[in-house]
């Protein structure tokens, strides 16, 4: 694809025999804080199955260091349920909340969190994102305010995104990084950067720092991926149209609207069309999400020349070809997150996602 975007799909980037190489490390870091064989083995399939949902975001260097840290969180996860039923079974009468009440004080402590998140923003990024998100301006409106560009706008939403959804934790959790180089490093993981997450050697201060360990699970985990992922090769014009009738199906069924199920369909088939145009061959992969709300992400993938200039294919009006006229800033502002990483001479991987009943 030679105009086209970046972080991947689960399993993206990694081979069979390096994942089937995790087994027996995640096995013995489990063996070794439980001794049920029969607990050992579903807490090895839990750990896998995280790692695997977290492989698009992550740099090869952490699968590892990932892979220990989440083994290591499962099995603390196991200790904290069965000591809270142990010190419940005691009760000859359920002394728990109602389920209403519960879930009020979940839902109060949740705006709590976020608004202390936001405040902690600066205020451009908080204006910024919130007119957004909220207001449903799009990136070139706001570029227009700031004497910007619309590449920019985007590329400070996805930086003020992955700091909000820090901030959020932190606060949800009363916490405090320990040390100066925790926030880089949870930043470097929130926005899935890979490069930044080398820099700032993630891997090595995962396995080095508990608190890291245990609070960057929801930041690489978070939009759990569905099994029931659609792949459609493509290679030719009519397997543009088979994706986004595939698109379609798969986001109606998980109850987007019709407008939103189209805008959907017309970001797939701008960036499927690259990859017809520049690529010759290639895959898209689309698939559900559960976590933190119901939506459906797309990968685009292919194996073409790649783009020397990813900045300037994100520029409003920049085209190597005619498509429907709207291009990969097109594509972006139809979606609610979208990522790019291209590698010239090895190609080049588009991340789109949209959720229900975000506008």
């Amino acid at each position: 694809m030679s105009a086209a975007g970046s972080a991947g799909s689960p399993g993206e980037g990694v081979e069979p025999a390096q994942f089937a190489e995790l087994i027996p490390l995640v096995r013995r870091v489990v063996a070794a804080r439980v001794p049920d064989r029969a607990t050992v083995d579903d807490l090895v399939q839990e750990t896998l199955t995280r790692v695997l949902a977290a492989v698009g975001r992550i740099g090869p260097g952490m699968l590892e260091p990932y892979a220990i840290v989440t083994a290591r969180n499962v099995v603390a996860s196991l200790w904290r349920d069965q000591d809270r039923d142990r010190r419940n079974q005691h009760r000859v009468v359920d002394l728990r909340p109602s389920e209403a009440l519960d879930e009020e004080l979940l839902a109060d402590e949740d705006r709590t969190a976020v608004g202390e998140a936001l405040a902690r923003l600066t205020d451009q990024e908080r204006a910024t994102l919130l007119a957004h998100e909220v207001s449903g301006q799009d990136t070139r409106s706001l570029a227009a305010e700031l004497g910007s560009t619309a590449g920019a706008v985007a590329a400070q939403l996805n930086r003020s995104r992955a700091r909000l959804r820090v901030e959020y934790l932190l606060a949800a959790e009363h916490a405090e990084p320990p040390t100066d180089r925790c926030r880089p490093v949870l930043l470097a993981l929130s926005g899935g950067d890979r490069r930044r997450q080398a820099e700032v050697d993630a891997a090595r201060h995962l396995l080095e720092c508990d608190f890291c360990a245990q609070i960057s699970g929801p930041l690489i985990d978070r939009g759990r991926w569905r099994t029931d992922v659609v792949r459609v090769p493509v290679q030719a014009d009519a397997d543009v149209v088979a994706a986004r009738q595939a698109v379609r199906e798969v986001a109606a069924r998980i109850g987007f609207a019709a407008t939103d199920q189209t805008a959907i369909a017309t970001a797939v088939s701008e960036v499927t069309r690259n990859v017809v145009k520049f690529a010759d061959t290639g895959e898209v992969e689309i698939g559900t999400l559960e976590e933190p709300r119901r939506g459906v992400r797309v990968v685009v993938r292919d194996a073409g020349p790649g783009i020397p200039d990813v900045e300037q294919a994100m520029r409003d009006g920049y085209s190597t070809y005619e498509g429907l006229g709207l291009g990969l800033p097109g594509a972006r502002r139809l979606m609610d997150e979208f990522a790019i990483e291209s590698d010239v001479g090895r190609g080049t991987t588009v991340t789109m996602t949209k959720w229900v009943g975000v506008r």
